[in-house]
């Protein structure tokens, strides 16, 4: 048996674990006793509001934590700090096979510092992700948590040829896509001071494609809200470079008011930022509509419905791609390369109005397989 310990603490690594918990569950279904893998679900707390957390767990009937760290809001170090520690404490008493972090949150850094510090191995979803500005706390939780991984699973090309920039050689298929289950462990064990690169495709697409159907029966935001036909736009902003800061805080508020001053804007603000939102309404101006945090179906039902995006979230720069919808992010770079390529993505400072672009295709993230090829690849390498 291969006990793998997943350590999440933000709702984005909630919903990157879901495919690759159900992913798991149905690998148990088809193995024997001695060829199952027993999941072991560390919660850090680093989300600790209800909206932010829990809500997930429910809606898509996620099993609860293992263990629940209880770290909650403090500056980047020490909650990097407590996160470490406590983590370390649990993996002591665990002793998995493997540790899984997820993106680039301070519960990835802390969680696979705190692995690589007892010697086990490290496995990272959502790999080589470069905005290449350091002054953002995940680009450094990325690079860090990377660079200590020994199994690096990436989201698409881009992702893969920038860590062989940075020095990683063991590449596997050449950094083409693994699809599916495929995945066989490359040249030179992980635990051998190699780690191994995959391309595995994304599991935010496995999450989109499976909920997409279910956000219908699931959420009735667009109804409750009386969005039904209306025009309006989305827009989300939590991260720090954006919100720490009154001043860029400001800067972004003047950018939703004077240039889409035309448009009826819909804005779920993250909990860390209510307050200053709150103080800072006329900054966005009247045709802006603040409402609580949404659920992941709400959030695609409003996505469905809206003509367009703004926000500062990587994920919802792939949903408003993947649901072709146009999107301005409200960031100076992005990660998400492939989307900007695809020109359904815009940066702020590149913004010349609202654009129709052309369909393009989807394959740049896989094919919705990703976490059945991390599963299939893991369980291949441990029985290798």
């Amino acid at each position: 048996m291969i006990t793998v310990s997943h350590i999440v603490g933000a709702r984005p690594q909630f919903i990157k674990y879901f495919p690759v918990f159900r992913a798991m569950e149905r690998h148990n279904e088809k193995a024997d006793e001695a060829g199952r893998i027993q999941d072991v679900l560390i919660h850090t707390g680093q989300h600790y509001d209800y909206a932010m957390s829990k809500r997930f767990f429910d809606e898509f009937g996620l099993k609860e934590p293992d263990y629940h760290l209880n770290v909650g809001s403090a500056s980047h170090g020490k909650q990097t700090g407590e996160i470490l520690k406590k983590t370390e404490a649990v993996l002591r008493k665990v002793r998995p096979d493997v540790v899984m972090v997820y993106g680039d949150t301070n519960s990835t850094l802390g969680g696979a510092l705190a692995a690589v510090k007892l010697h086990l191995p490290v496995a990272h979803v959502e790999a080589g992700l470069r905005s290449y500005n350091r002054r953002m706390p995940e680009e450094i939780n990325r690079i860090a948590a990377d660079h200590v991984s020994s199994m690096l699973f990436c989201p698409g090309r881009a992702a893969v040829e920038n860590l062989k920039k940075e020095g990683f050689t063991n590449v596997l298929n050449e950094g083409n896509l693994v699809d599916g289950a495929e995945a066989e462990p490359g040249p030179g064990r992980p635990d051998d001071g190699r780690p191994v690169v995959v391309n595995s495709g994304d599991v935010m697409y496995d999450v989109f494609l499976h909920a997409r159907g279910l956000a219908a029966g699931k959420s009735r935001i667009v109804e409750k809200l009386g969005l039904t036909g209306r025009s309006f736009g989305l827009l989300t902003l939590h991260r720090a470079e954006n919100t720490d800061d009154l001043k860029q805080f400001l800067k972004r508020a003047g950018f939703v008011k004077h240039v889409f001053k035309e448009h009826p804007i819909l804005f779920p603000a993250h909990p860390r930022i209510r307050k200053q939102a709150e103080a800072h309404m006329q900054a966005f101006g009247r045709h802006v509509t603040l409402i609580d945090p949404v659920g992941y179906f709400d959030l695609l039902r409003l996505l469905e419905a809206c003509d367009f995006v703004l926000t500062d979230s990587g994920g919802l720069q792939k949903e408003a791609y993947w649901s072709r919808k146009q999107c301005v992010t409200l960031r100076e770079e992005t990660e998400w390369v492939e989307t900007l390529e695809s020109e359904w993505n815009t940066l702020a400072g590149e913004f010349k109005g609202l654009w129709k672009p052309d369909q393009g295709e989807d394959t740049v993230y896989g094919h919705g397989r990703a976490a059945e090829g991390i599963v299939g690849f893991l369980f291949k390498y441990f029985n290798h």
